[in-house]
């Protein structure tokens, strides 16, 4: 089955051709504990950025 995951941060070492990232799991936190309220309180900790 082929992964969907779309994302925009072009920077990262995962970020593929029309916004998809290409890593083989990702790992999303939230900033509030165990629970987010909204987008803005999570982070994808499998970020990483392209080498400059």
């Amino acid at each position: 089955m082929e992964q969907k995951i779309l994302c925009e941060v072009n920077n990262c070492s995962y970020w593929g051709k029309g916004n998809k990232c290409t890593a083989d799991a990702i790992y999303v936190v939230s900033h509030t504990g165990e629970t987010a309220e909204n987008s803005r309180e999570t982070d994808c900790k499998t970020f990483k950025p392209h080498d400059l």
